[in-house]
């Protein structure tokens, strides 16, 4: 009879401790919610990598003017652009006096020199793609231009795709290759966003192109270069390394084109439509895509990328981007078996360096951000704007 008691006892016990865990790490998830509005459930198959590698904050360049995009060209050579309309190199952790390539650009608010991104084969053709707004004054346009990289200079430009709407707000411009060779470009809606449902106008889209701007026989409608639409502002974005999804991050309406906040991360499919400005928040239509995330009060999501790298172990396969208004940086965890669920979303602490716009990570596996604290919305500190680093603790 003592022996029956006993083991009930210890399974009773064993019962209690296996619940209280599980119930833990289901709160432990949950905490680092970030405020989002999560459509998916979270997920108990979360498990940070074994190795947590601490990071700490590090400058890596001071005295920039509203950075807005930067690549690597080589492992000491960052090429970054200006909204103003300058190009300006980092060599070595040192920032060089004088732009390499200076733009005549429209740039009255949000609009200017935006996106950069390089050729696949830049080592070999050294092609470097920037994203431009142009005119004095309405109608505004966004250009993507071709220049070749010679080290000392930026020439032999070639204007590869044109006439993309832009105005002072809402345009755009990210440029980045994906894995199949084929340039997308990010479009704001212009400020018309009746017409990102038009699928005969080229703003509030993301574009998928050739590399010399010509449109791709397998887009989603032959002779468009339309790969999705329905988008207000769209300023990130970049594929999963393992499963390939292309994931974006969307700014939301500001009050005076709908109620305020709304910011958006989607799941981005070939020839789908998602939804502004019929639907924004958590509203839903027939055959229009709703936020995976959603975030009100708006945070104001500027750029978007995977970290691929191994530094900080605990990061490889996240998503990450900047926040203008919630400011400093979001870190986005997909889980591993469900890859289209969201099982964690969180502020990175410990950053608090103000509005954030790009994050990309670096040769050497750490990652890199700008300011845009002097970009007329934010409060500029010593020495803004900036490029940081997250680089391990020692």
């Amino acid at each position: 009879m003592n022996k029956k008691i006993i083991v009930i006892f210890l399974i009773l016990t064993t019962l209690i401790f296996v619940g209280w865990w599980f119930v833990k790490d289901y709160l432990a998830v949950g905490s680092n919610d970030f405020s989002s509005s999560n459509q998916n459930s979270p997920s108990d198959s979360l498990s940070d990598k074994d190795q947590i590698i601490d990071y700490k904050v590090e400058s890596v360049v001071q005295g920039l003017q509203v950075p807005w995009s930067m690549v690597f060209t080589s492992q000491n050579r960052i090429l970054v652009t200006e909204r103003p309309g300058r190009i300006r190199v980092v060599e070595n952790g040192t920032l060089l006096p004088q732009p390499i390539r200076t733009f005549t650009v429209s740039n009255q608010s949000e609009e200017g020199l935006m996106g950069m991104t390089i050729d696949p084969d830049y080592q070999n053709n050294k092609y470097v793609y920037l994203c431009m707004a142009y005119g004095e004054r309405e109608p505004i346009f966004d250009k993507v231009v071709r220049v070749t990289d010679k080290g000392g200079e930026l020439s032999d430009d070639l204007v590869i795709f044109d006439k993309i709407p832009a105005a002072e707000f809402h345009a755009g411009c990210r440029l980045r290759f994906g894995p199949d060779s084929k340039l997308y470009v990010s479009t704001g809606d212009a400020r018309q966003k009746e017409n990102a449902q038009d699928l005969n106008f080229l703003g509030g889209k993301i574009l998928r192109l050739n590399a010399d701007g010509t449109i791709p026989t397998d887009n989603p409608t032959a002779g468009s270069p339309v790969y999705s639409y329905g988008h207000r502002n769209p300023q990130g974005f970049d594929w999963h390394p393992v499963t390939g999804m292309l994931v974006a991050t969307e700014h939301g309406p500001s009050g005076n084109d709908g109620p305020g906040g709304g910011d958006e991360l989607n799941i981005i499919k070939p020839n789908q439509n998602y939804g502004w400005p019929e639907i924004s928040h958590k509203k839903t239509k027939a055959g229009m895509i709703s936020p995976l995330l959603e975030w009100t009060p708006a945070i104001a999501p500027a750029s978007g990328m995977f970290y691929k790298g191994s530094v900080f172990p605990q990061f490889t396969n996240n998503y990450f981007f900047g926040m203008l208004r919630g400011t400093d940086i979001v870190r986005v965890v997909f889980d591993e078996q469900s890859p289209e669920k969201v099982v964690k979303t969180e502020k990175l602490p410990d950053v608090n360096v103000g509005r954030v716009r790009d994050v990309v990570e670096g040769p050497d596996g750490f990652i890199y951000f700008t300011t845009s604290n002097k970009d007329g919305r934010g409060k500029a500190n010593d020495g803004d704007d900036h490029i940081f680093r997250l680089v391990p603790k020692q």
